[in-house]
């Protein structure tokens, strides 16, 4: 039955069951559409098979392309995955997915100096609250999730212990003391964050008070703010490193109060022997960026 079939006809299958669309599978393997749908249909002619169900210009997978699709689109990604990994012509491409606020405040700003050290990697990031999916389509080679990590069929790094304290703008410190002076003041709200300012005051021994003033869905939002002497935000050291630095923040309890302490990100891919090289090269550098034991993977 295999030799009934061209190679050809099922990566134009693949392409357009992965798109869901013979014109976008066309523009892709740079064939007319008319080609594509005579290629399928040579292949539903050799299969017996219903392979599509056409209304109109739009196509979707019938039963038996969706059955077909499960094993031809996995085997179609290995073959990329395996010219990718013996490949040295050209940029190797990393993809990367991130957590925004990670993405951001943290990695965004040091990609540069990864760059530096492996001058032959393209990076191509993109950032959003969903996890990557890592579907036969192999649109990224790794994730870096906040919150607890999605463990079925993946590998995940643990990218260290986050000191969560209490961070405003210099001018605002001058006022703040003790755990109870923040009563007075705005504490700035992040809507989706792990650790809040309710945590932060219980372990404070201290009742947290109503929401009020500003409330942000991203860390990088909140830390925006505060820097900008709009209140108090409860956020994450690492995140908030630049601003640190150079001042624009600072941490009026770091000694003087419980810090939150808690491992916040990790890096997750899929589990492989043999990860592509840019992958690899990626997740050293990015140890020892955060001074981490590379090894501390599950």
């Amino acid at each position: 039955m295999l030799s009934n079939v061209p190679v050809a006809q099922l990566r134009v299958f693949e392409a357009a069951g992965r798109r869901n669309s013979l014109q976008a599978a066309a523009a892709e393997l740079h064939l007319t559409p008319s080609a594509v749908s005579h290629a399928i249909r040579k292949m539903e002619q050799a299969l017996g098979v219903v392979l599509f169900e056409r209304d109109g210009r739009n196509v979707r997978l019938s039963a038996e392309g969706e059955a077909l699709m499960r094993h031809v689109g996995p085997a179609f990604a290995e073959l990329r995955r395996g010219l990718e990994l013996v490949s040295t012509r050209g940029p190797q491409l990393l993809r990367l997915h991130s957590a925004p606020s990670f993405a951001t405040q943290w990695l965004a700003p040091r990609l540069g100096r990864f760059l530096a050290q492996c001058p032959d990697v393209e990076v191509r990031l993109a950032a959003g609250t969903d996890y990557a999916r890592f579907s036969t389509d192999d649109e990224y080679d790794a994730d870096i999730v906040y919150g607890l990590a999605p463990h079925s069929g993946l590998s995940v790094l643990a990218l260290g212990e986050e000191t969560v304290t209490p961070l405003c703008a210099p001018q605002l410190a001058q006022s703040i003391n003790r755990p109870i002076d923040l009563l007075d003041q705005n504490l700035i709200q992040s809507d989706n964050k792990q650790v809040r300012w309710p945590a932060w005051f219980a372990l404070n021994r201290l009742a947290a008070p109503p929401p009020r003033g500003f409330r942000f869905d991203r860390s990088f939002l909140a830390i925006a703010a505060a820097a900008d002497g709009l209140g108090v935000a409860l956020e994450s050291t690492l995140l908030a490193e630049r601003e640190i630095a150079c001042g624009r923040l600072v941490a009026p309890l770091a000694d003087r109060s419980e810090s939150i302490h808690y491992v916040g990100h990790h890096l997750v891919s899929p589990k492989s022997p043999h990860p592509r090289r840019t992958l690899r090269l990626f997740t050293e550098w990015l140890m020892r960026e955060l001074k981490l034991d590379p090894s501390c993977s599950d």
